[in-house]
C-alpha cells in the first residue's frame, strides 16, 4: 500500500445521488421506464423513408418574398 494514496474523492452531488439510491432502491428502475417511454421506441424505416421523399425543398430565405409589397418597387 502506498503512503501517499488518498481515498477516492466524490463530490457532494456523488454523495447525494448515492444517499438517494440507498433511500429509493426502485430509482433506477423508474428511471428506465422513463427513458422507455420516451427514448427507446422501435423505428419505422419505411415510414421515414416516404417522410423525407415527401419533403420540398426550402428557399434560401424564405422571408424575402414577403418583405416587399406589390407595386412599391
Amino acid at each position: 500500500m502506498n503512503i501517499f494514496r488518498r481515498p477516492d474523492y466524490q463530490s457532494e452531488v456523488t454523495q447525494f445521488i448515492g444517499q438517494l439510491k440507498d433511500q429509493k432502491p426502485a430509482l433506477d428502475a423508474q428511471q428506465q421506464a422513463g427513458r422507455a417511454l420516451l427514448w427507446d421506441k422501435e423505428v419505422d424505416r419505411e415510414v421515414w423513408a416516404e417522410y423525407r421523399a415527401g419533403r420540398v425543398a426550402q428557399k434560401p430565405y424564405v422571408y424575402f418574398e414577403n418583405f416587399r409589397k406589390p407595386g412599391s418597387f
